[in-house]
């Protein structure tokens, strides 16, 4: 691999947000934490309170709007007027001071708090962070674009640009975890969710943020999905060596199975995927997802169940099997990387060039942007593999059936969307 085109960050010494991953990692934890936010202060607070109440290793997440996320604060305003209840946290159109008296309680080194958001625009979050002295979020300019809004890649782009440089100037460290290892939340090949998690977060550290973590979501074939995060990691340790980072894993992102038994099983077999690839933390799902809004006890039922599935086990080396999808994944994100990262020195610029080109193509992404020809399909082993590339640089022999002529039915794709809930409630 040719030598990417990066600037590179001075690391400096750890933030709380890295030394609390790293004492849990050094003492065999896996971190977990949920996908949790609630309108109002109070819920809010009893949200987290729980979480740091919790006898597990676990960080806090407040979770913002659907209004917020598109930036709407005025909606926000009339459902806390009204007493209506929202799913996810209002942070822009909460008072500093009301948020600040809320937070003030949680805030520790043995305790630390993420905002998620799902926002394309995000400056006005960062600098309520700011704001707030939070310092830890997530998302990206291609991952909170290209499957959640309308919003153009260039205007995403350049609002992540002034975002990042208002939460660089206005904290003491920065963390942003990419949210690309999840686009779409499945049937996106592990090959692309790698090189977006790589790509976002040297985007990051183009733009000073000296912490990042890297996200990757759990697909259709625990070997495929073992084998993409050991690139990940062995990527992660070439090319971001200067700043301080970590894996994050997220329970199936997907159609989630209706049994509870099935529920049960999946989220424990997360749990024990993410510990034997190594990962540092891991955002956990609920069984009460496929049915209604996970309330705080669902949560913290979810997290128990998590870390009791994790705690006995332990990193294990690729199998045969593992070490195929390996070298055939590695070898397609290293094509892609290279591709992208040349296209230009500025890598929000890179962005844009490799979306107008078609060298990243997310499946069944309907934005604007996206080129919308390549496709991917859940293989006789259950594995997520290429059908047709379109423009993405890949040109690994492994890769069968790429721009092979195979017509996706809308029947074919609907069974693809439930393959994982119709796999674990049929246990």
């Amino acid at each position: 691999m040719k030598l990417f085109r990066v600037v590179n960050a001075v690391m400096s010494s750890q933030s709380a947000w890295d030394s609390f991953i790293g004492m849990h990692k050094s003492q065999g934890h896996l971190v977990v934490q949920p996908r949790m936010g609630y309108g109002s202060i109070i819920e809010m607070s009893e949200g987290i309170n729980a979480c740091k109440k919790l006898p597990v290793p676990c960080a806090g997440t407040i979770t913002l709007d659907a209004y917020t996320r598109v930036n709407d604060y005025e909606t926000p305003r009339k459902c806390l007027a009204s007493g209506k209840r929202m799913n996810g946290f209002p942070i822009v159109t909460h008072s500093v001071e009301n948020v600040q008296h809320m937070l003030r309680r949680y805030q520790s080194n043995d305790f630390q708090i993420q905002i998620r958001h799902g926002t394309a625009r995000p400056q006005d979050i960062f600098r309520r962070m700011t704001e707030l002295g939070l310092e830890v979020t997530e998302g990206g300019p291609l991952s909170y674009c290209l499957p959640y809004s309308n919003v153009p890649v260039t205007q995403s782009v350049a609002a992540w640009n002034e975002a990042c440089r208002i939460l660089v100037d206005g904290s003491n460290f920065a963390h942003i975890e990419t949210f690309g290892g999840c686009m779409l939340g499945q049937l996106c090949p592990p090959s692309l969710l790698v090189s977006l998690s790589i790509l976002e977060c040297l985007y990051f550290i183009q733009l000073g943020v000296p912490s990042v973590s890297l996200s990757y979501a759990q697909g259709t074939s625990d070997p495929q999905d073992k084998a993409a995060i050991r690139v990940l990691r062995k990527l992660a340790e070439k090319l971001l060596d200067k700043v301080n980072w970590h894996i994050v894993f997220y329970t199936y992102m997907g159609v989630f199975p209706n049994s509870k038994s099935g529920a049960v099983a999946l989220i424990k077999d997360s749990a024990v995927l993410a510990k034997e690839a190594g990962c540092e933390r891991i955002i956990v799902k609920t069984v009460a997802e496929s049915k209604e809004i996970p309330s705080i006890s669902d949560n913290m039922e979810a997290l128990t169940l998590t870390f009791d599935a994790s705690k006995e086990t332990v990193p294990k080396e690729l199998t045969a099997t593992e070490q195929y999808y390996f070298d055939v994944i590695f070898e397609e994100v290293s094509s892609i990387l290279e591709t992208t990262l040349n296209l230009h020195s500025n890598i929000g610029e890179a962005f844009i060039i490799a979306l107008d080109r078609g060298i990243i193509d997310v499946p069944f992404c309907l934005h604007r942007n996206n080129a919308k020809k390549a496709r991917a399909f859940i293989d006789e082993f259950g594995a997520l593999q290429w059908i047709q590339r379109g423009s993405i640089p890949i040109h690994s022999d492994e890769i069968r059936n790429c721009n092979v002529t195979k017509k996706i039915t809308a029947d074919m794709f609907l069974d693809m969307l439930n393959y994982k809930a119709a796999k674990y409630d049929a246990q």
